[in-house]
């Protein structure tokens, strides 16, 4: 109550502050303040919480002492000898029950109470329950599992050892009613350090990034990805989605999808936002301890107003050195054909008419737990760089230096690491070098080109992606114009449309490695046509459509090809070794018949979904996800 009531003083005496009060001039003095005045509403919610525990424990405890109280004045002395020595013979029992309970040995235990869970992670039970421990920690809160399966921390303070015999079970049925008669006083005194760490989960979260932080495996500011939960919960986030073409609001027409007679072609849509992007590299990025395997460092970014993410969330995977894994780098020289999932150049394009627009960026990375092998993803810090001033005007094409936030992206004031800024003693120097070692994001925004900006105005107006292939998209989006515009019996017709790339094509955009295959097909492809040929638009295409029907598409349906598992060190490389030995045979056969023919070489059962494609089901409403 005294912390609380002093809280409650600095927190008026804040308020009622004003610059000129200041002893000495202060630098961002409002920001300052109100990141005091955060603090101490983060204080003045863990003491109401601490106060709510306390006030349960000292109601039970002033019940047993008035209870105990009685006792004495109408016992006589004799009888308080008694009592005494029952409460010694009580409590030894009780110390031959905890040693007992605490038996490696013993893994069965039933309830003698009703327990609510307090915090995400217990198990709710009921007096009675037969419980199965997995793991008993030494905090008292203990891994169990109830008869449904399901897992989670409880009490050991709620727990009696197990017997499956009747009378055992009997004498356990007589202590769980002891417990409920005396309303937990007994329990409340067993239980001094269970009590503390119950404190302590009332204060802190109990979840995986808490455990983490806690151990010092990771920084305070570290969080779950926000853009990678985004992108497991459906496909509206993905690629494969946004390239499909949209509606009007009348669901009659496509919005982004117009033939252009003229030049037998779709029309190029002109965007408000249509820009190139280039990852530098990410500077002073806090490392995980060394219980924690780091298997992808990477960034994930997409179109953002500060409340909805509106467009689909692209990744690339950063390159890094052992002995510096606090730089990240993009695009690394290497020979051939750069992987798409390093390509650190991106275009951006948006329609969006919001004043606030801009890019959002999370690193993230991806880790699994050395003792347990638990993988999740966390976001090592984000940023937000909006892409217009409070005027409307672009922000000009240079190179930006962002330093990161931590947290989430919902999140205001959270620092990435807060004990860089802690180590930051008075002098400017000091502060220069604090500055410098904050964690930064460096990107560069190019101007476009006459080529790239025509090619960028054939794809949908809403979408991210690397700028390595671009040229891919434009012939998926001119093979789509031609079934959807040019070759349909007429615009009320709604058939499915027999057309493998069609019907494919998304599926290769969440698979980064097919991607490149295709890449490499049509390289190969392309430069075997005379100049002539390269001149004839239809031509191009017809040779576009028989290299994806000599790569990807059989490697598709192929079963020796594993399925795509992020960050998988041993998957990735089996993918990309049947992938390899795949274009091998297809260069030395001309083509893939021989592959499909062959007897060595098994696939999956044929779908119809293979060839149709279905517009009506995959084309966009006209309507922001999020």
């Amino acid at each position: 109550m005294q912390l609380r009531k002093s809280v409650e003083e600095n927190t008026n005496v804040l308020q009622n502050l004003k610059k000129t009060d200041e002893p000495a001039p202060v630098g961002n003095y409002n920001q300052r303040k109100e990141e005091e005045e955060k603090l101490l509403q983060k204080l003045s919610q863990q003491l109401q919480k601490l106060s709510l525990i306390l006030d349960q424990d000292n109601t039970t405890y002033a019940v047993d002492q008035k209870d105990a109280q009685t006792e004495d004045e109408n016992e006589e002395d004799d009888g308080e000898e008694e009592e005494e020595s029952s409460e010694e013979e009580d409590s030894d029992e009780a110390d031959d029950e905890d040693e007992l309970l605490d038996d490696p040995d013993v893994k069965e235990c039933i309830t003698v109470g009703n327990f609510i869970a307090q915090q995400e992670g217990d198990l709710t039970f009921k007096k009675g329950e037969v419980l199965l421990i997995h793991d008993k920690k030494a905090d008292g809160w203990w891994v169990a599992e109830n008869s449904k399966g399901e897992r989670g921390l409880v009490p050991k303070t709620y727990l009696a050892v197990y017997n499956n015999d009747e009378e055992s079970q009997e004498e356990s049925e007589e202590q769980t009613e002891e417990v409920d008669e005396t309303a937990s006083g007994t329990e409340i005194e067993r239980r001094t350090d269970s009590h503390r760490n119950a404190v302590r989960r009332a204060v802190t979260e109990n979840d995986t990034v808490e455990i983490l932080t806690t151990m010092g495996a990771i920084p305070a500011g570290f969080r779950l990805s926000t853009l990678h939960q985004l992108l497991e919960e459906g496909n509206q986030f993905r690629t494969s989605y946004f390239i499909q073409p949209e509606l009007t609001p009348s669901q009659l027409a496509f919005k982004d999808l117009v033939w252009n007679s003229e030049k037998n072609t779709i029309h190029q849509r002109i965007t408000r936002v249509s820009l190139i992007l280039t990852l530098l590299s990410c500077k002073m990025i806090p490392a995980p301890g060394v219980s924690v395997q780091v298997l992808s460092r990477h960034i994930r970014l997409c179109l953002f107003d500060g409340n909805r993410v509106l467009s689909n969330i692209h990744t690339v995977r950063a390159t890094w050195l052992p002995k510096n894994p606090h730089t990240w780098t993009f695009s690394p020289k290497v020979t051939g054909i750069l992987p798409s999932l390093l390509d650190g150049d991106c275009f951006v394009r948006s329609n969006s008419s919001s004043s606030d627009i801009g890019i959002l960026f999370e690193l993230g990375i991806t880790y699994i737990r050395n003792s347990t092998g638990e993988r999740g993803e966390l976001s090592c810090g984000w940023v937000f760089l909006k892409l217009f001033t409070s005027d409307g005007v672009p922000i000009p094409s240079k190179t930006y230096e962002l330093l990161l936030n931590g947290g989430t992206p919902y999140e205001r004031g959270v620092e990435v690491d807060p004990s860089i800024s802690r180590r930051a003693s008075g002098s400017a120097f000091h502060q220069i070098l604090t500055f410098r070692k904050q964690p930064a994001l460096l990107v560069k925004l190019r101007s476009l080109s006459v080529e790239t900006k025509d090619m960028l105005n054939l794809l949908p107006e809403t979408l991210i992606g690397s700028r390595c292939y671009i040229h891919l998209l434009v012939f998926y989006r001119q093979i789509l114009g031609d079934a959807l515009l040019k070759d349909r019996i007429s615009m009320q017709n709604a058939d499915l449309i027999c057309n493998p790339i069609l019907a494919t094509f998304p599926q290769i955009m969440d698979q980064p490695d097919l991607i490149d295959a295709l890449r490499s097909a049509w390289a190969d492809k392309e430069q075997t046509l005379k100049r002539s040929e390269k001149r004839d638009r239809e031509f191009v295409k017809s040779q576009f459509v028989l290299a994806y029907h000599d790569s990807v598409f059989p490697l598709l349906q192929s079963t020796l090809l594993p399925s795509p598992k992020w960050a998988e060190e041993e998957t990735e490389a089996s993918r990309w070794k049947v992938i390899a030995e795949f274009l091998k045979r297809t260069r030395e056969n001309d083509g893939a018949l021989q592959f499909l023919l062959s007897s060595e070489n098994s696939h999956k059962a044929f779908d119809i979904s293979e060839l149709t494609y279905d517009f009506l089901r995959e084309t966009r409403k006209n309507s922001p996800p999020g």
